[in-house]
């Protein structure tokens, strides 16, 4: 078996609201492997943001971490000192934000934001920082040249791959994505997925991407998790989740992509919208949109079960009743 890099056990994460508290991570729990690519999916609000911020520890107010415990490398990240979680960052884990124009400094170069990353942690060479600045760039296709460009001189490509650059600068063991592609056009996309997963081959670490779109992780993750109102309610290995998927809910998301082979299919989608995260429906979370709702629905709120090769959280797998 893979070294467990990563354990993240019972997760909940609200936002301080007027009135009530919204949950937007409820108990949520997975392991992540040394090297391994986990994708996480789900509509805009379900929680994927929030639970990487807080894997992360980069919660900000109103949000509060209330519970749980992510462990990595055997230590609890909860638990640190904010000057214990500067000295991980960058150099045992990294972040790549949503949108690179807002992560990097508009006022600095690309080679000084990397000299800065790279003193933070001890590195006092110039010219190690040079040969390693340069040497990332090449990792993810950028002339080096390109060190001496600001943010807003570069395609948005390219600042996403400069951000990706940076992240490996100190050769971390894991790298957290925020939704990385979405500003980028589908073809960009692509061309940064290949890069992504070639990297990941070639230098071997951990990948937690998070992302709206199923089908532009389903040819580049090891397992998936499929996130709906803060919970995991479908997680398992990539291609046998997108051949046969169990639960309603990833159903209904895979239904909502057009496919490239085969007869045209009237995409279907999913009626209504997500719940108010200060007033979850009782039962099953997904039970006001599901096609395939039961009268016990509204009464149990079901946990992960076995289904085929996968886990879902629904009362359909649920063998005791059974």
């Amino acid at each position: 078996m893979s070294e467990t890099i990563l354990e993240v056990s019972d997760l909940v994460v609200e936002y301080t609201t007027s009135t009530e508290p919204a949950r937007a991570v409820d108990h949520v729990s997975f392991s992540l492997a040394r090297g391994e690519f986990l994708g996480i999916v789900g509509e805009s609000g379900c929680g994927k943001s929030t639970m990487l911020f807080a894997i992360a520890q980069l919660l900000s107010p109103p949000a509060q971490l209330v519970s749980g415990s992510v462990i990595f490398k055997g230590r609890n990240m909860v638990e640190l000192s904010g000057s214990a979680l500067r000295a991980l960052r960058w150099r045992d884990y990294s972040v790549v934000m949503q949108s690179a124009m807002n992560a990097l400094n508009p006022v600095k170069t690309v080679a000084a934001q990397f000299e800065d990353a790279m003193r933070a942690h001890g590195q006092k060479d110039r010219a190690a920082i040079r040969a390693r600045s340069r040497e990332v760039m090449a990792l993810v296709s950028i002339d080096a040249v390109h060190l001496r460009s600001f943010p807003h001189q570069l395609s948005g490509g390219m600042r996403q791959r400069v951000m990706i650059a940076m992240a490996l600068l100190l050769s971390p063991d894991l790298i957290v994505m925020d939704e990385p592609t979405s500003a980028l056009d589908v073809v960009a996309q692509r061309s940064l997925m290949v890069q992504i997963k070639e990297l990941q081959r070639k230098l071997g670490f951990a990948i937690i991407f998070v992302t709206h779109d199923m089908s532009l992780v389903g040819h580049f993750s090891d397992r998936l998790a499929v996130m709906y109102a803060g919970k995991i309610v479908e997680m398992g290995p990539t291609r046998p989740l997108f051949a046969a998927p169990q639960h309603p809910y990833t159903r209904g998301l895979l239904d909502s992509f057009p496919s490239i082979h085969g007869p045209k299919v009237a995409l279907s989608g999913i009626p209504g919208a997500p719940p108010d995260l200060t007033a979850m429906p009782s039962g099953c979370r997904f039970r006001p949109r599901c096609s395939a709702v039961m009268p016990r629905c509204a009464e149990i709120e079901p946990d992960l079960y076995p289904s085929g090769e996968t886990r879902s959280r629904c009362l359909l797998f649920d063998r005791r009743a059974a």
